[in-house]
């Protein structure tokens, strides 16, 4: 007689997994969670009785290739932040306060410790995020994913007043373009990243080189940063006029996103050095330069538009939350026909 355990699907270790959680998980409720996990739906009560015109913010994303990376070190307590803050990071650009979290797990076969080592990493994104964990998912399909690989994703939820809403109707000629310090390569770059670390190179994930004062593996799993407590700050003060999260496309690709058709962003590339695993990877790998900035984020997290007048103000709120802040640009009228961002060096 055939079974669900015969066929590669175990139910009875996926409840264990999710009593293993549980108690992870409620460490992110906030006030607004109704209920707990192992309900068909996450149950969050939205504060209506805040906002006058409340928009929601949706997202969702992954962590690419990354996954590739915990695998090899055999490393899974941090790509759940990744996780988190590939989701939040895209939501808090329109000056949306996260509100809750979901996440999806997807493996072959359901390793119910590495399970619980992402939650963890998952749960402490939520915590940085100031945003609840209420549900998610966990399919295992040994048909579709070889033995010890697994992907995963999350999706976010998030609210902000109407009136307060970050857009490229408010980034004005005259601004001045501030980046926040990124921790490494965050959750982008990876297929170009490990093609030349681990096949031209033939490096592996223990391998040192002078530049970094870890392994390569170690810098490439280095997590994402979460930057919304450093936003929500700079937003209550009224600082912001936009605000760009470099992910994949990288400087060049991202900033123009919240460009409207009159104005144009000037990047001084003088104003911050990239991290040492940038330059390993450019040299390593002979990356044109363009093509770095275009794909890696290239030591910018983040980037924030404010007045001219506030900009000293921002950055010291930024070095407040312990992060680095640099000046890298101002925003001008475009000319005709022109890009949306040069770079000035």
């Amino acid at each position: 007689m055939a079974t669900y355990r015969e066929a590669g699907v175990d139910i009875d270790r996926g409840d264990e997994f999710v009593h293993r959680i549980s108690p992870l998980v409620r460490k992110t409720f906030r006030p607004e969670v109704i209920g707990g996990l192992g309900g068909f739906g996450g149950l969050f009560r939205f504060p209506a009785e805040k906002y006058q015109e409340p928009v929601l913010v949706s997202g969702t994303d992954g962590v690419g290739t990354k996954v590739k990376i915990a695998t090899m070190l055999d490393r899974h307590d941090s790509i759940g932040i990744d996780l988190v803050a590939m989701c939040v990071n895209d939501i808090i650009v329109s000056g949306a306060e996260p509100l809750f979290f979901l996440d999806y797990l997807a493996t072959g076969h359901l390793d119910v410790a590495v399970a619980e080592s992402i939650v963890s990493g998952i749960v402490e994104g939520c915590q940085q995020a100031e945003c609840a964990l209420i549900g998610g998912e966990t399919a295992e399909m040994p048909s579709c994913y070889p033995p010890g690989e697994y992907d995963i994703a999350g999706f976010a939820v998030g609210v902000v007043e109407r009136s307060k809403m970050l857009g490229q109707e408010k980034v004005k000629p005259g601004d001045v373009l501030i980046g926040i310090a990124s921790t490494g390569l965050h959750s982008n770059g990876y297929s170009l990243a490990r093609r030349v670390c681990f096949q031209e190179q033939g490096w592996n994930p223990e391998t040192r080189v002078p530049e970094l004062s870890g392994s390569i593996g170690e810098a490439l799993l280095t997590p994402t940063r979460i930057y919304v407590k450093l936003v929500k700050a700079l937003l209550a003060k009224d600082y912001l006029r936009g605000v760009a999260h470099i992910t994949g496309g990288g400087v060049t690709g991202n900033v123009p996103r919240i460009l409207d058709g009159n104005a144009q962003a000037v990047i001084d590339r003088t104003r911050w050095s990239p991290l040492p695993l940038f330059s390993v990877l450019q040299q390593a790998g002979k990356i044109e330069r363009e093509e770095m900035y275009r794909v890696f984020n290239m030591g910018i997290g983040l980037v924030v538009v404010c007045q001219d007048q506030a900009s000293q103000d921002v950055l010291t709120v930024i070095a407040e939350h312990g992060l680095q802040g640099f000046l890298i640009g101002d925003i001008r009228s475009r000319p005709p026909e022109a890009a949306p961002l040069i770079y000035a060096h």
